[in-house]
């Protein structure tokens, strides 16, 4: 062990606070001759499997080298080799049989409460004796160490941690002393730094109760307390000198009590970073967490910058006159055993009928040596493992009594396979199918997952017919398991598809299922709920994430405590590569280009972005630091957070296994139990993760589903719809998928118009094609189905898995199917050599190929051809894709596009609804409205819903909900009169008898305002701007209401010419119309958008095919890049831009020398940008700044003077909107290939242009550029007769053609 160990650490794992990483801590201690460590973060044990796993690595690499050694002599030939090889082995053993390995030390520094972990009264406060200052008694706690011993100490700190969450969290997560006592065994106790209980004591002058809690805990822990001492002197600048007096004073009294009580002392380093020179970027990462600049001198918690991990030799000049604190902590690291937290999955009990048989009943019934023979032969009862192989596999499965249990599930599931079979496939299956169904079912009981299955399947079963939650077809390579399919968990058939088994599952090794399942987004928060009720809530938690400082945020975090100016932090962040270096970057710097490009961290960025360096050694110090401790702070973990699918469900309590924390959800509010080691380890030690997905398209085909039954009545079964629908194909043929799943891209639509999709194969195949790599094979894929290149098969037998995608490989199975087919692979190596390609095993496909080679061979391949096939399978399966899920999200946008191509409003109306929160999303889906012929109508009190829905015209109607400011409540009440007694006949009907308490008088005039109410033809919006009128109205209803002898909580059920006749109604006065710009600011208030027309409609064409720049794609930063889009940025520099939209806001403001500038917001189609205008700008173009100004802004994205350091957008010109229509729009270009006029093509194209035909010469000159399809040759031909008017109608008509233009082509 050395002379001294650690005992008191934190890693970055305590977030915000330590910024030590686990590998750095581990290494350091190693190489400084310190073989041990505990781990010791504040309140949480969340770096502890990191921990272990590390230390893991660390101690079995010695052996691995021999190991590797030893594989690499047995295959070498030749003789010299071998004998370096021998030496090798031999110097490798030495230091493995020297070796000593390091002992990891599992702990966790816990708060304490000052009272019991219950008690959070936030009322409750007092004086603290050593800082004289308020503090709320119940907040935080007391600090303590706290390690285990030994396994059952493990156990029982999980235990402590989970508690300290899910019952004591207040501020911070406390346990007490009640849970000690109960939680204590296996456990070592530290009194900790000066906040724990003792030192707090001590320093409060309160040394009789320092005693009692001395003596408190050595009863409790007997030997394994120890009183812990600190010496952190300093002479660091910013560092507090009196922390170490209080230590001093502190470690004088306990040395007394320990001497008095004969309680062992131990000394430990606060340790929160690994070597000395990082204390000050940890001086940074807390004014992180608390808030605070590092410029601020009352900031609050400091440390003395002595919290380093210190060697041996370091500790021992603080701690010689103590020599035993030091070698006490050697005894307490001599206490801890050596044991594993690891485990193989521990499958949760499904609950099965004890009709069907219970696990006593199976012990009578079966011996061991049945269970021996059914577990390790094949499913036709074939011996195929040796006998120790078989005994081994028994184990693996945790042996008999285990089994027993296994079995029951199995069985059972046998039942539940079997009956699904015949709901899916009939009475007669085939022997095909039967033949799969036993060999999957086989597997899932010798690799003992039956029970996971059961779960699942029970959970999906639940959502469908308990809760009404839709659930997708499946996804991922589940999919390929017909047994999945069988029980439903699945929604396509493996069989039909070539979807395979081994895919999912490799009969070749034990691996746990992992079955990601899509449900409705609004309905996966119930089967959850679900889930945690059936299993019950200790069993269930969701899992834990952790969010580190990426090298742009760590650039931002430090920059702000360092208060570096924030454009000069986004200036700097913006030279951090988004998505890798460019090749010329690193070309420049090493001489070649790396075949592994280096990754983007800082380290890397000061080595190839030069400006970067230069900020990095400059003579700005603010700069320059603030880079150097952005590395250092670099990938800390900044903040925890929950994965956004993955729940665990346990055999047992969770803590058992691991501890739990809570977390607060964004969404619910609800604080939710989270396991505290995450996703990439949490399944080691034997939990079971499952993934519940929420899936938004799942939503929305329901949404459009309810929508279809109230329009047309009809029930739509969304699962069981035409696979061959024409109207379907026609659809995606025409590339028209705006709004349908996974091919609404620009460029997929552009594919699908050239594939001309006719079957199911060919979506499956264009969704696994369309990503990098795949999509180069997109123009032979679409050639060889249109017939213009052949089909061809290196070897004919291969058309077997090949034809439905016309030859080209497209999928993962089909290399698999291949390799079975060509080189009678087994299932379970023809899934081993697809991994090994995809993820690159050489050496796993050094030994593969020759098997293919040698087999393929053996059937009558040509050997030359089996080459090449291998030689295009490795350039292929890098990229390839798992054909289980294409086939799976090609079938839910087949479904989204059959509703399309069928109920085009109701479908559209469920995408606004599902889509109402995203301005964005919103304007794309009402252009593709317009396109499609659909109106999207403003609110109405007589047709409107809560959403959007399609109306009896095929139009489609905005939902009252949509209404800012109308609650669901007022909607309600409107829905419900109007369906209980008809349709309002006009604004005094509504008030009568609409629940006036629910729809009060601010609703009403929001209503009228957004237009609800302009069905009725005697009322306008502008009545209700009118002083009181409102207010008439409204009281005329309520004196109604009230005359019908109901009270305001009921509703009219009278018509108006019974009591509402007798008392008069209000006038309804003549009213000026408002301007229609007014009009429509105030609808877009109230809905959002612009939607009973937009007031840039007449501008249209000018902002979307003239502007080369959006609103959208401008910053809102005011320094650095003014593109969000790197290319844009890059493509516009020093380029001519122009753009326009109407004036939403100006403000009028003063620089600080006193200087009138303004700050303009202006909005197009896409978004809102502000513009400032200052100095010559203000009074070159101030008369056009005016709120609803529609302007057109030309000018130049440059520097304004040669030093500038950024870009800037430079006005050259602006001029009202109506006077650029006149002058911007010179040409329009119509594309088309010779092949194209037909006769409906020529029909249609003229038609289009004569109704845009421009008069007397007027308008833009019109082009028609004709390609050779064979020579690729192009011609352009001039209508010299006709110009045309370049209208928004005349560009929707050519989109509807799929007819490609350009406006302002420059032609010579």
């Amino acid at each position: 062990m050395g002379k001294f160990v650690h005992l008191h650490v934190h890693s970055h794992y305590s977030i915000q606070d330590g910024m030590s990483k686990v590998p750095d801590l581990v290494d350091k201690c190693m190489h400084t001759g310190m073989h041990a460590m505990a781990l010791t973060d504040h309140g949480n044990m969340f770096g502890i499997k990191d921990f272990l796993d590390y230390v893991g690595k660390v101690n079995g690499a010695p052996k691995k080298k021999v190991k590797e050694c030893e594989e690499e002599l047995g295959k070498e030939t030749d003789e010299e080799k071998k004998a370096e090889l021998t030496k090798k082995l031999e110097e490798l053993k030495g230091k493995a049989d020297s070796f000593i390995p390091f002992k990891p030390i599992v702990g966790t520094e816990a708060y304490c409460a000052r009272r019991t972990l219950y008690d959070k009264d936030k009322n409750l406060k007092e004086i603290s004796k050593e800082t004289g200052k308020e503090r709320i008694v119940d907040r935080s706690g007391w600090h303590l160490i706290l390690l285990a011993k030994n396994i059952q100490g493990y156990h029982n700190l999980c235990k402590l941690a989970s508690i300290a969450y899910t019952d004591g969290f207040y501020d911070r997560p406390r346990i007490d002393h009640n849970v000690l006592e109960k939680w204590h065994e296996g456990i070592i106790c530290c009194s900790a730094c000066l906040g724990g209980e003792v030192p707090q004591y001590i320093l409060g002058g309160e040394l009789d109760k320092a005693e009692q809690s001395i003596l408190w805990f050595k009863n409790l822990f007997g030997e394994d307390y120890y009183l812990e001492l600190q010496r952190h002197k300093t002479d660091k600048p910013n560092a507090p000198r009196d922390t170490f007096e209080k230590q001093q004073k502190v470690n004088a009294v306990l040395l007394e009590f320990a001497k008095k009580h004969n309680i062992k002392v131990i000394a430990t380093n606060d340790v929160h970073f690994v070597e000395e020179e990082h204390g000050d970027a940890h001086e940074r990462l807390v004014c992180l967490s608390t808030g605070k600049l590092m410029s601020d001198p009352n900031r609050g918690m400091a440390y003395t910058k002595q919290e380093w991990l210190k060697t041996p030799e370091e500790m021992e000049a603080i701690f010689g006159d103590i020599p035993e604190a030091l070698s006490n902590t050697l005894e307490i690291a001599e206490k801890v055993e050596t044991y594993s937290i690891n485990s193989d999955p521990i499958m949760p009990k499904f609950p099965i009928p004890e009709s069907f048989g219970t696990e006593e009943e199976y012990r009578k019934k079966y011996t061991e040596q049945d269970l021996f023979d059914e577990f390790t032969r094949d499913e036709k009862g074939n011996v195929v493992l040796s006998q120790e192989d078989a005994e081994k596999k028994i184990k693996k499965l945790g042996g008999y009594d285990k089994l027993y249990r296994i079995k029951l599930e199995a069985d059972y599931l046998n039942k539940l396979a079997w009956d699904g079979a015949k709901e899916r496939y009939g009475d007669n299956l085939t022997e095909g199918q039967k033949e799969r169904i036993i060999f999957e079912l086989h597997i899932m009981k010798t690799m003992g997952f039956p029970g996971y299955f059961l779960i699942v399947q029970d959970y999906i079963r639940g959502a469908r017919e308990e809760l009404d939650v839709s659930v997708g077809p499946g996804r991922g390579s589940a999919a390929g398991s017909v047994v999945a399919y069988c029980l439903k968990i699945t929604d396509l058939d493996p069989l039909k598809y070539d979807l395979l088994f081994e895919r999912f599952l490799n009969p070749d090794r034990i691996s746990l299922p992992d079955i990601d399942v899509d449900f409705d987004d609004d309905g996966r928060g119930k089967v959850l709920d679900w889930v945690t009720k059936k299993y019950g809530k200790e069993k269930v938690a969701h899992i834990i994430t952790y969010g580190t400082m990426a090298t742009k945020s760590s650039i931002a975090d430090v920059g702000r405590v360092q208060n570096v100016p924030l454009s000069e932090v986004n200036y700097i962040k913006s030279l951090v590569p988004d998505k890798g270096f460019d090749e010329s970057q690193v070309k420049a710097v090493d001489g070649e280009v790396p075949k592994k490009m280096p990754k983007v961290n800082l380290k890397n960025c000061y080595k190839y972005v030069p400006e970067l360096k230069r900020f990095l050694e400059g003579s700005d110090e603010n700069i320059s630091s603030m880079l150097r401790y952005a590395q250092q702070l670099e990938d800390t973990n900044r903040q925890i957070g929950i994965h956004a699918c993955g729940v665990i469900i346990g055999a047992d309590d969770l803590t058992n296994f691991a501890p739990i924390c809570t977390i607060k959800d964004k969404d619910s509010g609800e604080d939710v139990a989270v396991t505290q080691y995450d996703g990439h380890v949490v399944e080691s030690v034997g939990l079971i993760k499952m993934d519940f997905l929420g899936l938004k398209t799942l939503s929305l085909i329901k949404e459009a589903i309810k929508n279809i039954k109230i329009t047309t009545g009809e029930d739509i079964d969304i699962d069981h719809i035409p696979i061959d629908d024409e109207l379907t194909y026609k659809l995606y043929s025409d590339g028209a998928t705006i709004g349908t799943f996974q091919f609404e891209s620009p460029g997929m639509q552009k594919y699908l118009r050239e594939l001309k999709p006719t079957q199911i194969s060919d979506l499956i195949a264009m969704n696994a094609l369309y990503r990098p790599g795949p999509m180069d094979y997109i123009p032979t894929f679409i050639n060889r189905k249109l017939g213009k290149e052949p089909i061809v098969y290196d070897i004919p037998v291969m058309e077997k898995y090949l034809k439905d995608t016309y030859g080209v490989t497209v999928y993962q199975e089909q290399v698999m199917l291949l390799s079975q087919l060509l080189a009678n692979f087994s299932r379970g190596e023809a899934d081993t050599l697809r991994k090994a390609m995809g993820k690159k095993i050489f050496a796993m496909l050094a030994i593969l190929k020759p098997k293919f080679l040698e087999r393929g061979k053996e059937n009558g391949h040509d050997p030359k051809i089996l080459e090449k096939i291998w030689t295009d399978w490795e350039k292929f399966a890098s990229y390839a894709f798992n054909k289980s899920h294409a086939a799976c999200y090609a079938w839910v946008a087949y479904q989204t596009g059959y509703l399309k191509a069928h109920y085009p409003a109701e479908y559209m109306a469920a995408n606004l609804t599902r889509n109402k929160d995203s301005i964005t999303d919103i304007t794309k889906f009402m252009d593709e409205c317009k396109r499609m012929g659909i109106q999207v109508l403003i609110p109405d009190v007589n047709e409107s819903d809560m959403n959007f829905t399609a109306n009896k015209e095929g139009n489609i109607r905005f939902g009252l909900a949509g209404i800012k400011g109308v609650g669901e409540g007022a909607v309600e009440s409107i829905l419900k009169e109007r369906k209980a007694n008809g349709k309002f006949t006009d604004i005094f009907n509504f008030v009568e008898r609409v629940n006036l308490t629910s729809c009060g008088k601010k609703t009403i005039e929001t209503l009228a305002m957004a237009g609800a109410f302009d069905c009725f033809p005697d009322i306008k919006r502008e009545h209700f701007l009118l002083p009181g009128f409102v207010d008439s109205i409204h009281a005329y209803g309520t004196k109604v209401q009230s005359e019908n002898g109901k009270s305001q909580l009921q509703l009219s059920l009278f018509d108006d010419n019974e009591v509402g006749a007798s008392i008069a109604k209000p006038k309804i006065p003549k009213v000026e119309s408002l301007p229609r710009i007014e009009m429509l600011n105030r609808e877009r208030e109230l809905v959002g958008i612009f939607l009973s027309a937009h007031p840039l409609d007449d501008y249209y064409v000018i902002l979307n095919n003239v502007c080369n720049v959006q609103m959208a794609d401008l910053s809102n930063e005011w320094s650095g890049p003014q593109f969000i889009d790197p290319e844009k940025e890059k493509q516009l520099a020093d380029a001519d831009i122009s753009f326009g939209g109407m004036v939403m806001n100006v403000k009028n403001l003063k620089t600080k020398n006193g200087a009138d500038f303004k700050i303009v917001a202006i909005q197009d189609y896409t978004g809102v940008h502000e513009f400032s205008f200052f100095s010559d700008d203000l009074a070159n173009f101030g008369n056009y700044l005016q709120k609803d100004y529609v302007l057109y802004i030309t000018g130049k994205y440059g520097k304004r003077k040669s030093y500038d350091k950024d870009r800037r957008i430079i006005f050259n010109k602006i001029q009202w909107m109506n006077d650029a229509i006149n002058n911007t729009i010179k040409n329009i270009v119509i594309y088309a290939k010779e092949d194209d006029f037909t006769t409906t093509f020529v029909e249609d194209i003229s038609t289009a242009i004569d109704e845009s035909k421009a008069e007397n010469q007027e308008g833009a000159s019109l082009y028609f550029s004709i390609s050779e399809e064979s020579s690729g040759n192009s011609m352009l031909f001039h209508s010299k007769n006709t110009n045309v008017k370049v209208t928004r109608e005349l560009l929707t008509n050519l989109d509807g053609m799929q007819i490609k233009y350009q406006i302002n082509k420059a032609i010579s």
